[in-house]
Order: structure tokens, then sequence, then C-alpha cells
């Protein structure tokens, strides 16, 4: 069997489009690869819609295996903005060009490949999942997995290693007012006007900062509300990114939410309280760096020894540690370890550098070898 080169391979996977749905031709093209080397591959389509799927392959049986995982759909990319073809999939200046290329198709590439020259000895579990991009809606269907003592995510890090990531809380906020016409606002009560000053107030909100992983943030991503500029809009909807560290869950962040609202809101004359719905929701995850598991994976991987990092993102880890935990309670150590450069994530014309896809495939496969026994 020829293996193929990871750069080649992450432009294949580019060149597909898989912009929040499409995600079984990757898989397809993946599975053919992973089942002539003998794994045993399981593509499992999403039965709301067969063109999405998730894929599974699995080898050896004498020890738990390594999990490595990655995630086959990218977010949106207008051509219009761009200035190449959003899935060229080819190789400029050392750059591998398209949607998908840093974030994740080249961690998921170097994946497959690090696997396929493994030795065949080595346990290993690959899992490629769909729709990680709007919250683990992938991950959220598998079963059946194997208990697993390493999860290795190739989500970007410019092949840093970090043990763990933020976690997030999606809400909506919804605010209601009372309707009037455009020309005697004094007789209306502004939901848009009430949640703009809440969405502006956690803007501004200092939230609490980990000593492990970094500050929790908050954006106001999206506000809807009105129908026309002649009426007072009744109604508004406010979508906030919340990303979470330890010391600040779900709970508290909500309690957070509600106080800044109380206080934006305090003496405006705006009748009532947003109400909060909980969009998403997936905790921290992190992993202690002297757990002997993650310490010599993360040698193999070439890290330093200088103090652990963690992602600002989150990753699928936050639902696969949960279905990799044996039955003696025991969580898989986490480390994420990618080829793509964070700071191009969702940019227009994404890169990723090809030299970077290369020596993150040599260093999973030196975390494979160094898988404990």
């Amino acid at each position: 069997m020829r293996i193929p080169d990871p750069v080649a391979l992450a432009g294949s996977l580019v060149a597909l489009d898989t912009r929040g749905g499409g995600e079984r031709a990757a898989a397809d093209l993946l599975a053919g690869l992973l089942d002539d080397a003998g794994f045993a591959v399981d593509v499992r389509p999403d039965p709301a819609d067969p063109a999405r799927a998730n894929l599974l392959a699995r080898r050896g049986d004498a020890r738990p295996p390594v999990t490595l995982t990655g995630h086959l759909d990218t977010v949106p990319a207008d051509p219009a903005g761009w200035s190449f073809d959003p899935h060229a999939g080819d190789v400029v200046d050392g750059r591998l060009r398209g949607r998908g290329s840093t974030d994740m198709k080249a961690g998921v590439a170097a994946i497959t490949v690090a696997a396929l020259r493994s030795d065949p000895a080595t346990p290993l579990q690959l899992v490629f999942t769909f729709g990680e991009e709007t919250g683990g809606d992938g991950a959220r269907t598998l079963t059946g997995l194997e208990p697993s003592p390493l999860l290795l995510v190739a989500e970007p890090t410019g092949n840093r290693v970090l043990h763990g990531h933020k976690g997030v809380l999606w809400l909506r906020l919804v605010q209601h007012g009372r309707s009037a016409h455009g020309s005697r606002p004094d007789l209306g009560d502004n939901a848009l006007v009430a949640l703009g000053r809440v969405a502006t107030a956690l803007h501004g909100h200092a939230w609490p900062v980990s000593d492990t992983h970094g500050p929790a943030t908050g954006n106001p991503g999206v506000l809807r509300a009105g129908v026309a500029p002649n009426l007072v809009p009744d109604r508004a909807e406010l979508e906030v990114d919340l990303r979470l560290v330890p010391g600040l869950d779900a709970a508290a962040a909500r309690e957070q939410v509600a106080a800044v609202a109380r206080e934006a809101l305090a003496g405006t004359g705006h009748r009532g309280l947003p109400e909060v719905e909980v969009l998403l929701d997936l905790p921290a995850v992190g992993t202690d760096p002297a757990d002997p598991r993650a310490r010599a994976a993360a040698a193999a991987l070439g890290h330093d020894g200088a103090p652990a990092g963690f992602a600002s993102y989150f990753t699928d880890a936050s639902v696969l540690v949960p279905a990799l935990t044996g039955d003696d309670g025991r969580a898989p150590a986490v480390l994420v370890h990618g080829p793509g450069d964070p700071e191009l994530a969702h940019v227009t014309d994404e890169t990723c550098s090809a030299a970077n896809i290369v020596d993150a495939t040599d260093a999973l496969l030196r975390a494979c070898a160094a898988a404990p026994a």
C-alpha cells in the first residue's frame, strides 16, 4: 500500500466542500486509505442528512488504544471575499491554501498519515467527526467507543503542545418590550435598545481569570430585532459566546450574565429582564502535565517542558472525554497538537504551513509509539 504524502492528502481534503455539511465525501476518502491499511473502518452517516458522516477506524486489541481525533467540517467561506478559490488545496510559497487548511484538514491528514505509518501492533482508534464547528454535533451521536488512556486532538496549535482548552457556553437572551409607532417612540419600550445596553455591558464585563486557562471571555455575536424602521421593536434576541475556565462553570457564568443585565437595565425604564436560553454548554478540558500518560506523549510530540498551555477554543474533546472514560472512572489524558495556525482559523484566505503538516505527522507518529502499555 502506498502511503500518501500528508500535505497532498490535506490538499485533497481542502478541495472537498465540507462547509457545514458534505463531510461524508471526506470520510469516504479517509476510509478507503485506512481500510487498505488493515483498520476496521466504520463510516456512520448522520440519519438526518446522509451527506454528513462520522468515521471510526480501529486497529489492535492488545491494550486500550490511543485515540486521535479531528473534525471534517469547516466554517463557511464566501468566495467573493477571497483572493483565491476557498477549495484550492494547492501549495503556494510553502503554504497550503483553502478553507480548512488550518482548521483542521491539515490536522486530519497528519493523524491519518501518522496512523498509516505507525507500527501495526500499536492499538489505535481514529475518530473523525462532522459538525464540530456547531458544537460537537457529530461527536454527540457516537456510541461504542473503546475506553482510551490518551486522546490526541490535532486542532490548530502551530505544533505547540497544549494540555486542554476552555469550555463554551452559548446563550440566547430574549428581551420583551412594547411596540409603538416610530414617530412616537416615547409610547413604546424599545427591546432592541434594552438588549443593546446589555450587549455593550457584556462586551465590557471583567470576566474571571484562571491560573491555568487564562481569562474567561464573552462575545455578543448576534443581535436580532425589529421589522421596520417606523415600528418600535417589542422583541429582541442576543446570542452570546462565553468561553469558560476552571472556576467559572456554566451556572456561575449564567449568574454573572444575569447580574450584568440587571445592572445595565437598572433605572432605564425598560420592562423586565431578558429571558435566557442555553444553546450550547461544553465544559473546559484540562490535563495535569504531571500525568505520566500526558508527560510521555507530550515529550514525544516535542514539548520542551514549558508551563502547560491551554487553547482558547473548544474541541470535540469536551464530548469525547466522557465517552472514552473507562468503567473504572479514569478519563483519558488530553493533549492538543496540530499543524494549523490558530490565528488563521476561520479567516479569509486561510492557509497552513506545509512544513508544519510534515512535522505534525512525524510528531503524532512518535506519540503513538510512546503510547502507554
